[in-house]
């Protein structure tokens, strides 16, 4: 437990102030690997004091919040957000303000925005335009990815810039959007090992897009027009394929990889096997409340407007097991950040694609609910502890992206983004209560145990008993430095892969008690897939029986669904209890295999 070095200095009572002091008392604090308890001291924006009441002399004009009975936990950090974003022809409605209020209403303090360069566009110019839409509106902190949309030697030499200069250390590459963000694999490669010599960090969208602008083509041409077609165009062996490419091309140039919104179970599966085979290093990722809360259900909902509001790339998946499927792996540390990939859109925009399913602009929210909704399936449901909780909304960010500890811990010196979560309380999501812009929440209904009470950004207190007070303009840019320590002391071979950083020791109970759940011996489905020409054939005139959606076409009934693969893989453990490989089963006819 970490104390203050020297006492706290008592202070005219003309210059104290309530608002830049704090104390929290009697509260049960929970970093990522141990829960303990102890009162903070806030001055200036800064944990000044982590320690027992009897080894600190609170000044006067200090505001006391009593925290007895509630888990004090650091702010979240949500690493996927896309404030005001310019798509298909409309503008996200939550820009950065009222992005940022959101945010904070539920208890994340810092987002990590995505600076999206037109094709042909300067890196430097479009980061200029970001930080000039992003400067005067935000209410909590924030930093920038960079996304690389395009490929030349004046990217190569401006992602130098990005890093050496302006803050930036992550870039995005896609591989889908064919036409506009698209890279080829050569693409790729070059992008990998540009990052890898700037100890950056690579991310990409992993769906395979040249198999999604074919599908598209075939289902349109079919009278696919609805929400369920976008589903469709891109099933979840298109996502699993990109993900498996991706893995290899970093490893082949070792470049970190993280991989943005993994949105099913075979795409999760093929990231943890990637992780398995490189023995857990340089490969990460991230799935989104969206995944965990929701559903690809919805897609078939006979009201337009809902199902639209529920599209996304990669897309939700219908298999109902899905949310819990993600969820245990990041109980198990084969996923390790949650995102919101918040971008949200009106009915108005939405309706843009009422005739064209790839006319929907992109994106749902989630940035204000995404810590009740891990809460609500994690920790509610018995699948995370309160740590790993932490770990999964806020600390495995700030250590990928090089925040850590200012941002993801509550220790002296770190940055006092702090939530007080009142676990035993309730709440109901609502588009009526929420602090977004947008007019439809994708949790409509949903009822969360675990309510974020008081929330400070930089020590200023924001939210308290339902009351969200934010300042236009309150938060700031930070600069996320190259070479985090997380990632490249494991790619050195200087730490074993899971070995803690910075003096903390290893924590070997992930997950705390829950870890002994047979969670690694999970069965794992792969779902078969028919092939979208064979899919379109069983449609009306085709002699198929179709499922009822919004386009009057879509999934098929009678054919062979995605729970009905005998595709797994289940981990087998060694004497001492080590996984040691994955079991594999294949379709019948096939061989059973296991890989190291």
């Amino acid at each position: 437990m970490a104390t203050s070095p020297k006492p706290v200095k008592k202070v005219p009572i003309h210059l104290q102030s309530s608002q830049n002091r704090v104390y929290i008392k009697n509260g049960h604090i929970v970093n990522h690997d141990k829960s303990f308890k102890a009162d903070i001291y806030i001055e200036d924006g800064i944990i000044k004091f982590v320690g027992p009441a009897t080894d600190i002399n609170v000044p006067g004009g200090v505001r006391i919040v009593d925290a007895a009975n509630k888990l004090v936990i650091p702010g979240g950090i949500d690493p996927h957000t896309h404030m005001q974003l310019k798509f298909g022809g409309c503008v996200a409605v939550d820009d950065f303000y009222h992005g940022t209020k959101a945010a904070v209403a539920g208890g994340t303090t810092t987002i990590i925005d995505f600076v999206l360069p037109e094709k042909g566009e300067s890196l430097v110019e479009a980061y200029d335009k970001w930080r000039a839409w992003a400067d005067p509106k935000v209410c909590c902190d924030y930093a920038f990815h960079v996304g690389i949309t395009w490929w030349s030697k004046s990217v190569s030499e401006e992602m130098k810039i990005m890093c050496e200069e302006l803050g930036v250390n992550s870039f995005k590459m896609f591989m889908a959007y064919k036409g506009l963000y698209q890279l080829n694999d050569s693409e790729l490669l070059e992008a990998f090992e540009r990052i890898r010599s700037l100890n950056a960090v690579a991310q990409v969208h992993a769906e395979n897009g040249d198999i999604i602008a074919k599908n598209v083509q075939k289902l349109l041409s079919a009278g696919v027009t609805g929400p369920e077609g976008h589903e469709l165009s891109r099933q979840e062996e298109v996502e699993a394929e990109a993900v498996n490419r991706a893995c290899i091309l970093a490893h082949q140039v070792d470049c970190p990889l993280y991989v943005v919104h993994v949105m099913s179970k075979s795409a999760g599966i093929e990231l943890a096997r990637a992780r398995r085979r490189y023995k857990n290093r340089g490969i990460y990722g991230e799935t989104l409340a969206a995944a965990l809360g929701s559903d690809g259900t919805n897609y078939y909902h006979q009201c337009f407007q809902h199902a639209a509001a529920h599209v996304l790339s990669p897309p939700l998946r219908p298999d109902p097991t899905t949310p819990a499927f993600m969820m245990n792996l990041l109980a198990n540390d084969d996923l390790q950040t949650t995102g919101s990939d918040n971008c949200t859109f009106n009915k108005e925009h939405k309706e843009l694609g009422k005739s064209d399913f790839t006319k929907i602009p992109n994106g749902v929210n989630g940035v204000e609910d995404r810590m009740s909704i891990v809460w609500e399936k994690g920790v509610h449901a018995g699948l995370l502890d309160p740590c790993r909780f932490v770990a999964v909304t806020s600390t495995n960010a700030a250590k990928i992206f090089n925040l850590f500890p200012q941002k993801g811990r509550i220790a002296v010196g770190s940055d006092a983004d702090i939530v007080i979560w009142n676990p035993n309380a309730t709440r109901t999501i609502s588009k009526e209560t929420h602090h977004h812009a947008c007019d439809f929440n994708i949790f409509e209904g949903m009822v969360c145990h675990g309510v974020p009470e008081m929330v400070l950004v930089r020590g200023r207190i924001c939210v308290e008993d339902g009351t969200v007070r934010v300042a236009e303009g309150y938060g700031r840019f930070v600069n996320t430095p190259t070479r985090p320590p997380y990632l490249y002391d494991v790619l050195e071979g200087k730490v074993q892969a899971n070995e803690e950083h910075n003096g903390e020791e290893h924590d070997e109970h992930l997950n705390g008690g829950l870890k002994k759940l047979d969670l690694g011996a999970l069965e794992i489905e792969i779902p078969y897939q028919e092939p979208i020409s064979r899919t379109l054939l069983s449609m009306p005139g085709g002699g198929g029986s179709v499922a009822s959606t919004p386009s009057g076409r879509g999934r098929v009934e009678g054919t062979r669904n995605m729970q009905e693969s005998t595709f797994s893989v289940s981990e087998e453990l060694d004497k001492s209890g080590n996984r040691s490989c994955i079991r594999v089963r294949n379709p019948p006819g096939g061989k059973s295999s296991g890989f190291w």
